[in-house]
């Protein structure tokens, strides 16, 4: 069997991860990455990618002739063989972009119960693709991670609470304009804070960031966030979905005018709220626990770190059983006719 992680953003790279080391332990079945020029330089700089086929380009991707094309990312392209399979980049369960069909995959594995309600209904109302509830497959990433020596190696003192702000990227949802400008004034002496930026956001807010106070701040440019959650004490987001990611670790969380599901941690609307909520944050981390743990069963109940055995149970048994046979998608034209456009900027032939 053979198997293509189409990946255009660093951020997946430890979403796909679990499932490639659990097919590379597990399996005689082949992986390649089809990757953006960005993803193609980190994954060559690290050593556990030395020896993995990277693909940079469609003809390459399609003469592989992958079974099974995997992505995080909400497009895939169309000209590339084999069953495509949509596993998320996030649980954003908030936002109505996480729910749009593009027509473009064969198979959808959602993350737990509330994801898969609607997906099912979507199921009913196209008729040509599958659903499956396998878990998202960073969670055994996260809930599988070496913690030892993170403060060293980051370089944090070991007697400091730590706090980390990590805003989403959309412009209606984040809290990061408002926030970023206070900072300063927020962190106690006892305190070290982390801020991690979307990848697709550094840029915007440079100007905010290069006046904060860098004594006890640090800015974190890693793509993948997974050893901050582990690092730290209290997050403090908006509706980012890594609010989910470090609930998995039962920690407690601040949201900035949350969208939805507002009691999944202390959720305030006005900066004057965030010290206080900072404070009962630290001083009662389990407060909220119940909270935590109710919402996870419901967005993403899966935390044995086994997501990727189920999700290459479930893919094997789809390849067993045709059950996409004679299914076809809907033309979807103009989504096809961008993919071309965007390949001809990214040859220089359009700018």
């Amino acid at each position: 069997m053979k198997f293509l992680f189409y990946l255009a953003k660093l951020y997946s790279i430890p979403v796909v991860m679990p499932l490639v080391e659990y097919i590379n332990q597990y399996t005689n079945d082949e992986i390649a990455f089809f990757v953006s020029e960005k993803v193609f330089t980190q994954m060559k700089e690290e050593n556990r990618f030395f020896n993995v086929n990277l693909i940079k380009e469609i003809k390459q991707a399609i003469n592989y002739q992958p079974d099974y094309c995997i992505t995080p990312g909400n497009y895939i392209d169309y000209r590339l063989p084999g069953i495509k399979v949509q596993i998320f980049h996030g649980v954003g369960i908030e936002k109505s972009s996480h729910y749009e069909i593009r027509h473009f995959f064969d198979v959808y594995l959602t993350s737990g119960p509330i994801v898969t309600k609607k997906f099912i209904e979507l199921q009913d109302k196209y008729k040509y693709f599958l659903v499956y509830e396998t878990g998202w497959l960073k969670f055994d990433h996260i809930m599988n991670y070496n913690v030892k020596h993170l403060k060293e190696i980051y370089n944090i003192p070991t007697n400091k609470k730590i706090i980390l702000y990590a805003p989403t990227f959309s412009n209606k949802l984040q809290s990061a304009e408002c926030i970023l400008p206070h900072i300063p004034n927020l962190i106690k002496d006892d305190e070290f804070w982390i801020l991690k930026l979307h990848e697709l956001k550094k840029e915007k807010y440079l100007p905010l960031i290069n006046q904060l106070n860098k004594d006890n701040f640090k800015i974190i440019n890693e793509y993948d966030i997974t050893p901050l959650l582990h690092l730290s004490d209290v997050m403090i987001s908006d509706t980012s979905s890594v609010l989910y990611e470090f609930m998995a670790l039962d920690k407690p969380v601040i949201t900035f005018n949350t969208s939805d599901r507002k009691d999944k941690g202390i959720n305030i609307s006005s900066i004057s709220e965030l010290r206080p909520a900072i404070d009962r944050s630290l001083n009662f981390p389990e407060e909220m626990s119940p909270n935590r743990k109710r919402q996870l069963e419901e967005v993403n109940p899966y935390l044995n770190g086994e997501i990727s055995k189920n999700i290459y149970s479930t893919l094997i048994q789809i390849k067993s059983n045709n059950k996409l046979l004679n299914k076809k998608k809907p033309l979807n034209l103009l989504r096809k006719l961008k993919i071309h456009y965007h390949e001809l900027i990214k040859k220089g032939y359009l700018k």
